[in-house]
């Protein structure tokens, strides 16, 4: 039943005209999605997470990003993977063993939250932040998130806000860290 709560599309953030990058969020996690290049070795890639900023780019390049978060993450639970439809390319921490050219490859950053449950307008500060409403709509889906976490035995996929929705964080003493 958690499935039918997840993330229904990514939002894009969108620069002059081109996608920077895609991203969503759960409870416990923002997941950001970058287009790769194409023809570019994959063990070329490499991607930088600290805290409070991440940084993504090609060896040798300037980084493509290169940003401060929203808000911190835990390092040690964070990774990005580098995907497409011929191949699954993983790297977490500092592993790196591919010489695989990207077709139509997507690198995937996972960055866990450091609080669990608040919700983010953007994984980049000050870029791609989102509308008042598309904000208030991913704040009822991460509360629905936490009641499905907490209550398994019911489905909460159909349930519905009326007026404001509390913050999933906060809500009726704040939400369980385990």
């Amino acid at each position: 039943m958690a499935e039918k709560l997840a993330p229904e599309k990514r939002h894009a953030f969108v620069h002059n005209g081109q996608k920077v990058f895609e991203w969503d969020q759960t409870l416990e996690e923002v997941n950001m999605y970058i287009e790769l290049p194409k023809g570019v070795p994959t063990k070329l890639f490499c991607c930088t997470i600290q805290a409070g900023h991440v940084e993504v780019g090609i060896r040798g390049n300037p980084p493509y990003l290169n940003h401060d978060l929203t808000h911190p993450v835990k390092t040690d639970s964070s990774f990005w993977t580098i995907a497409s439809s011929t191949f699954l390319h993983s790297i977490i921490i500092n592993m790196d063993n591919g010489d695989n050219n990207t077709e139509d490859g997507e690198m995937h950053i996972t960055l866990q939250k450091r609080e669990k449950g608040k919700t983010w307008s953007s994984p980049i500060q000050g870029q791609g932040i989102l509308d008042p409403y598309a904000a208030d709509q991913e704040q009822k889906r991460l509360m629905l998130q936490r009641f499905q976490e907490e209550n398994p035995g019911f489905d909460f996929s159909q349930a519905q806000f009326s007026g404001t929705c509390p913050d999933p964080r906060t809500f009726m003493g704040g939400i369980s860290s385990e």
